[in-house]
């Protein structure tokens, strides 16, 4: 995931070319060691690769949540697998 300070709209994706779209997506955040997810965030996506691209205010908005996460009241739990003990 990558920040970026303009709009994409027409831009081509960085890494293969593929063309950019806008959409609302839940994200995972990696911050200061920890991660939060946030729904609907404004994220660029490549439609080829899937690349992920925020505008500088949405980045910056994200880090803003993450310093805040004390703050978050849902939380979510999921079943984790460890790859590497799992039988074949």
């Amino acid at each position: 995931m990558r920040s970026k300070t303009k709009k994409m709209l027409g831009d081509p994706c960085e890494y293969c070319d593929g063309t950019v779209e806008l959409r609302q997506l839940r994200v995972p955040f990696h911050f200061k060691g920890s991660t939060i997810y946030v729904d609907n965030v404004p994220v660029w996506v490549c439609k080829k690769c899937g690349e992920r691209y925020f505008d500088a205010l949405v980045f910056k908005k994200l880090e803003n949540i993450a310093r805040q996460r004390q703050r978050i009241q849902k939380m979510v739990s999921f079943p984790l697998a460890d790859y590497a003990t799992a039988p074949i």
